[in-house]
């Protein structure tokens, strides 16, 4: 029987925070929300505040996963992102970036391949 959606998304985001804490990124927040839209994860590494977009998929048959952050979900991340701003200020330079995660078994893939797209759009 396959995971619920909100399972396997919450599964996703976790393997990608595990993958950006392995290569020594802060996670400063996960899931932030605000009534402008979500960020899957806010981390921190190098002088760099990343808003990370998570995006899972079995395989890559029907595109790859960064292609399904459109520009309407790119606007509502950047709304997400500036109000997440104006409450915390900081030094850090802020960009927007994917991560694919691809899982053919779902939660049953012991080694899912992560692929990290730094600066994967602009608004």
């Amino acid at each position: 029987m396959a995971a619920p959606k909100r399972e396997l998304g919450d599964w996703g985001e976790e393997k990608a925070a595990e993958y950006l804490r392995w290569r020594g990124w802060h996670i400063r927040e996960r899931n932030f929300s605000c009534r402008l839209g979500e960020i899957d994860i806010i981390a921190s590494r190098f002088g760099v505040l990343a808003f990370v977009e998570v995006k899972l998929r079995r395989d890559d048959s029907h595109g790859e996963a960064k292609e399904f952050v459109t520009a309407q979900k790119q606007r509502r991340i950047a709304a997400a992102a500036a109000f997440f701003l104006s409450a915390h200020e900081t030094e850090l330079q802020p960009r927007f970036d994917v991560i694919e995660v691809y899982a053919p078994q779902g939660m049953d893939t012991l080694h899912p391949k992560i692929n990290h797209i730094p600066a994967a759009f602009e608004v």
